[in-house]
């Protein structure tokens, strides 16, 4: 079990076009860890198997998501929706979310208590356009516990109906784009016991920029 997980690593090192030591600076461990790994020597458990995804998933990030957006192509997956997701190994507390987005809740009160444990943001045009219903709630991460951001948005009522027809919620809903929301998107939000969030950053852009510094800043 332990070689067959290491060559799945190994598999889908080579096919993100990464070496073990950019692997391993971004982990935080040696080449010779991420050897250790793909050869069976060592067996990975939950935690570096989710850090090893991050940091395949951060590493395309930065050329453009290009593995992703061919593996994407490849299952009929539409990535052009995506604009930037992000999983958490410790939990952002709501009122940092709020504070990073600029934003303020739009619908009844919020537990104080609620914690997220990442964030996806998309193009509401193009998700509304061109997303199915399995679709729509794949890109939302490995994860419910998120923010679902929507950007674009003219009054927030589209965005909250995929949501509520959506067999997978995310714990709050961002909306990005409006001055004003449109009471039933408020009513909907309610309906499902989301919170419904206003963010007022001045664009896309500074609001992605944003959540990445907040993510940085949490525990590894």
């Amino acid at each position: 079990m332990s070689r067959d997980c290491g060559a799945a690593l190994r598999r889908w090192r080579e096919t993100f076009k990464l070496t073990q030591q950019e692997i391993g600076v971004l982990m935080g461990v040696s080449a010779s860890v991420i050897s250790d790994y793909e050869k069976g020597r060592r067996s990975p458990g939950v935690r570096f198997l989710r850090r090893f995804v991050e940091s395949l998933i951060s590493l395309d990030a930065s050329r453009d998501y290009q593995v992703i957006k061919q593996l994407a192509n490849s299952l009929n997956i539409n990535i052009g929706v995506l604009i930037d997701i992000k999983e958490f190994n410790t939990p952002l507390r709501i009122d940092d979310l709020l504070t990073a987005v600029e934003g303020f809740v739009v619908n009844g009160s919020i537990p104080k208590d609620l914690e997220i444990y990442g964030y996806t943001v998309i193009d509401s045009i193009e998700a509304i356009e061109k997303l199915s219903g399995n679709e729509f709630w794949q890109i939302m991460g490995t994860t419910t516990r998120r923010a679902l951001i929507f950007t674009k948005v003219s009054t927030g009522r589209s965005p909250m109906i995929a949501v509520r027809v959506s067999p997978v919620k995310p714990s709050v809903v961002v909306l990005h784009g409006t001055k004003r929301v449109d009471p039933l998107a408020v009513r909907l939000a309610d309906r499902e016991g989301i919170p419904l969030i206003l963010s007022l950053k001045s664009s896309v852009e500074d609001l992605v920029n944003s959540l990445r510094a907040v993510s940085k800043v949490l525990k590894p």
